[in-house]
């Protein structure tokens, strides 16, 4: 599978890129491929060039929810750098993909030694922070109809492709519904001829009328992706 660009990546001067690339290893990262766990600190942090990484947090009664959503645009397991502090919860690959390996040890000795990197990944975790914020407010107060069209709409962006391979139970973990629920919305979807759904493929037909389908929640959290990264330092 070949590797594509990571934006934050992308985005450094040459010298410090060099620097972040020579501690890196590109990798294949398999579908349902376990990036960090809760309560353990994570090993490594990703900078994923293609795919998407999700982020689910499960309760002891046996639910759970998507909570965030990381694709090129962003890194996984950077709150590793601010403390000690394990996360609560599970971050995998939700579709297959690439990405830059990199240590938490050796990411970390580039944080505190490089202060244009130091501002990039800062930037990256707050955007990723405010992402979490929003779909934690969604989860709460959208429909299950608005959430899944935000959410196939994200995915489509994060992927770069308007063809989604998701299983229903699959989309009932990342949206915190039944399954029953996930079949009902995406068959009212369906029939308003949005989305075609065929053997675990969720096709969007209809991007203009799958915004509209969806929450306000979704524009927020594609301009906050789109955000540029910056840095104060000299390049």
């Amino acid at each position: 599978m070949a590797v594509g660009l990571n934006r934050l990546v992308e985005a450094l001067s040459p010298p410090v890129r060099a620097q972040l690339l020579s501690v890196a290893k590109a990798v294949d990262l398999r579908q349902r491929a376990s990036l960090y766990e809760p309560d353990k600190q994570p090993q490594f942090i990703h900078l994923l060039t293609s795919g998407i990484a999700s982020i689910v947090v499960s309760v002891p009664d046996g639910g759970s929810a998507e909570i965030g959503m990381i694709g090129a645009e962003g890194i996984v397991g950077a709150s590793a750098l601010l403390g000690n502090h394990p996360p609560v919860a599970h971050c995998f690959m939700q579709t297959p993909g690439t990405a830059l390996r990199v240590s938490t040890a050796e990411m970390r000795k580039l944080f505190e030694s490089s202060l244009e990197l130091r501002e990039h990944l800062l930037q990256a975790i707050q955007q990723q922070t405010l992402m979490l914020d929003q779909i934690a407010a969604c989860n709460k107060l959208h429909h299950a109809s608005e959430r899944l069209a935000r959410w196939l709409l994200t995915a489509a962006d994060r992927t770069e492709s308007e063809s989604v391979q998701l299983t229903q139970e699959s989309l009932s973990q990342m949206l915190g519904t039944r399954r029953t629920t996930v079949a009902l919305v995406a068959g009212t979807l369906q029939r308003s001829g949005l989305i075609s759904y065929r053997r675990g493929v969720v096709q969007i037909v209809d991007r203009p009328g799958m915004v509209a389908a969806a929450c306000d929640c979704y524009r927020i959290v594609r301009r906050l992706a789109e955000t540029p990264y910056s840095s104060n330092s000299s390049k």
